[in-house]
């Protein structure tokens, strides 16, 4: 006889296209049939029968009593009702928030700030990652919150207020300035705001999203850099996990998290504050050629500085050497094609910048404390937990 096909409802209460093509690719592979007429039109499907659900319950408590009620194998995509034990897979909004820090750090900036409008626990949990996160290379970080500011409004005047409010915020920070916001439209409430007085961007504030979820951003007047949060990926490691909890396998603990997937670098943020001409020119070269096998000579040369008078350049104004910047963003290169692509390590470590599998694995092992192969098989394993 054939195999019964599961049945499984999307009852996301907070949409996002990405979310819905992870969760469809993995229902094709398994032959899933998806009910998603909530998800189009808002409409509870009470008295559905099924095998689970994909559920986000971050708003309507109608939603979330359905789903409770139906009480079938269910994933939840949100952390906002806690009370609801519910396996849950999230994005791992610490480490975006670390991802936009160290984009910020490598540029040069002393002055942070994080934004945001509203109470929310992904908000939250992106703020403090943010400032854990400069915290532990020596900074310090404003926290500006909408909510709490002497002007906040709701209402017809709650847009202009607000970017009245945030004008002069940013009028008054010391400069040059990072800012990192809680999600796209924030950041752009930010961008627009500077530019409404005649801050530059990305010149006197930087800003950086979260989400990558603006329309067209490469055709705006200054197009936004973002946190890319792996959406996709999100959808299809939550229908897995429901898929092992439809076949009676237990739910983890804790919630998996996925890790995002890098910041998409856009021209709101993409400046170096550091006025060392040599440093700036050897890190833009870096940057744009660390995955070829260039060297400290190659450095010397475009820097038009002598070997030593670099070495101290680059400790004084970014407080590491020249070699170490190359390896930094040669691992981090090699990070994201052994958690993305199933590539041998050697193809790995030649698309990286390293001459030979020995400099790379050595090198590896010294910036991560373990192996390609584990920190790929630890990858997975986030992932698919």
């Amino acid at each position: 006889m054939p195999r019964k096909q599961k049945r499984v409802l999307l009852a996301l209460g907070w949409y996002d296209y990405r979310l819905h093509k992870g969760i469809e690719k993995y229902a094709q592979e398994h032959g899933w049939h998806l009910y998603a007429d909530y998800t189009r039109e808002k409409v509870i499907p009470w008295g559905w029968q099924g095998d689970g659900i994909l559920a986000w319950l971050g708003a309507g408590d109608d939603l979330a009593e359905f789903v409770s009620a139906a009480k079938l194998p269910t994933v939840d995509f949100s952390y906002r009702r806690q009370h609801l034990k519910f396996p849950r897979v999230l994005e791992d909004h610490a480490h975006a928030a670390k991802l936009a820090a160290d984009h910020f750090l490598t540029r040069g900036f002393t002055n942070f700030c994080f934004y945001s409008d509203a109470n929310n626990w992904s908000y939250e949990e992106r703020g403090h990652g943010f400032i854990k996160a400069l915290g532990e290379s020596g900074h310090n970080c404003a926290w500006l919150r909408w909510l709490e500011s002497p002007s906040y409004a709701t209402g017809k005047q709650e847009w202009q207020r607000k970017r009245k409010w945030l004008a002069t915020q940013m009028k008054q920070a010391a400069k040059p300035l990072a800012v990192f916001a809680a999600n796209d439209q924030q950041a752009l409430d930010v961008l627009e705001s500077c530019e409404s007085i005649g801050i530059k961007i990305p010149e006197e504030v930087a800003v950086v999203g979260t989400e990558s979820y603006l329309l067209s951003p490469d055709t705006m007047h200054t197009p936004l850099s973002s946190v890319d949060t792996n959406l996709e990926v999100l959808g299809y490691r939550g229908a897995e996990l429901l898929d092992h909890l439809m076949a009676g396998e237990k739910a983890p603990a804790e919630p998996v998290r996925v890790p995002a997937a890098g910041v998409i670098v856009r021209k709101s943020s993409d400046i170096l504050t550091i006025k060392h001409q040599g440093v700036a020119r050897s890190l833009r070269f870096i940057w744009e050629h660390g995955h070829e096998p260039i060297c400290i000579k190659d450095l010397v040369g475009v820097s038009a500085m002598s070997r030593r008078g670099m070495h101290k350049a680059f400790m004084e104004h970014l407080g590491r050497t020249p070699g170490q910047e190359l390896q930094r963003v040669r691992i981090e290169h090699a990070k994201k094609l052994l958690s993305r692509t199933s590539q041998k390590v050697e193809s790995i470590a030649h698309d990286s910048g390293y001459q030979s599998i020995n400099s790379f694995c050595v090198a590896f092992k010294r910036a991560t404390g373990m192996s390609a192969k584990q920190f790929r098989d630890r990858m997975s394993r986030q992932s698919a937990n």
